[in-house]
């Protein structure tokens, strides 16, 4: 389940307890990787997980991907009419940035 995944990379990624971050389970309501206060104050985010067979973004990370090149991390910048702009990185990029910021 992509749920645990995600938990189980933030786990590897802080010094944290397994019980300090836990995966709801499928068509629970509210967030789908909950933190203890611990956790949340390392990780300040409410994680919503999808997992699809097929979504458009990947397309365009792809295209970062092959522009890269070495000259950098894949990142792709999206906006939808109405909404704010939001940011496409490799998951375990984003976690070990995270874990940076906190450490320093």
């Amino acid at each position: 389940m992509f749920q645990q995944l995600v938990r189980d990379l933030i786990l590897a990624k802080f010094s944290l307890e397994p019980d300090d971050v836990r995966s709801t389970s499928m068509g629970a309501g509210g967030e789908d990787v909950l933190l203890s206060p611990l956790a949340r104050r390392r990780v300040p985010l409410s994680i919503e997980c999808k997992s699809r067979e097929k979504i458009a973004v990947y397309g365009y990370y792809e295209q970062a991907e092959e522009n890269a090149k070495g000259r950098g991390e894949p990142c792709v910048f999206i906006k939808q009419n109405r909404s704010k702009p939001l940011v496409i990185v490799d998951a375990e990029y984003f976690l070990e940035l995270l874990r940076k910021v906190n450490n320093e």
